[in-house]
């Protein structure tokens, strides 16, 4: 068994699993990291928070999972998904929807780490570019 928090709360799942994102889906219930290279890593569709960082659900070990906080879309904030959701819409950041809970993550990863202590953040559009780069989108390539 590998134990973790999950979107604030404890969680266990079997080892049976090759990754991270197929205990989220399958055994967890969490279904916003999506499939959309596993065990490939290249898409950035399941990308999740751990201990704050974006990694790629489908390229997380179940052993380095192990006591660590696991952030999904589901656990951010409902008024950081609003407010995120507003600036991909205004800014036509939004397709068919496959990719974009990934994105949102490395997204929240970005601003969380780029905040100041008055809310507002130093991420330029450069900045963001480069490592929103890692996210292949089907809709739009």
């Amino acid at each position: 068994m590998t134990e973790f928090i999950l979107n604030g709360s404890p969680v266990s799942a079997s080892g049976d699993h090759g990754h991270l994102l197929a205990a989220l889906r399958d055994e967890l219930g969490v279904f916003s990291p999506k499939d959309g290279c596993s065990p490939t890593g290249q898409c950035g569709c399941c990308t999740v928070l751990v201990d704050g960082k974006a990694r790629v659900a489908c390229q997380t070990s179940m052993e380095k999972s192990e006591g660590t906080e696991v952030v999904t879309l589901e656990g951010v904030d409902e008024a950081e998904r609003q407010q995120m959701a507003a600036a991909f819409a205004a800014h036509g950041a939004l397709q068919c929807g496959f990719c974009t809970p990934g994105i949102v993550m490395r997204t929240k990863a970005m601003l969380d780490k780029k905040r100041n202590d008055d809310g507002t953040s130093d991420v330029t559009r450069d900045g963001a570019a480069r490592l929103l780069g890692a996210h292949l989108c089907r809709c739009t390539g």
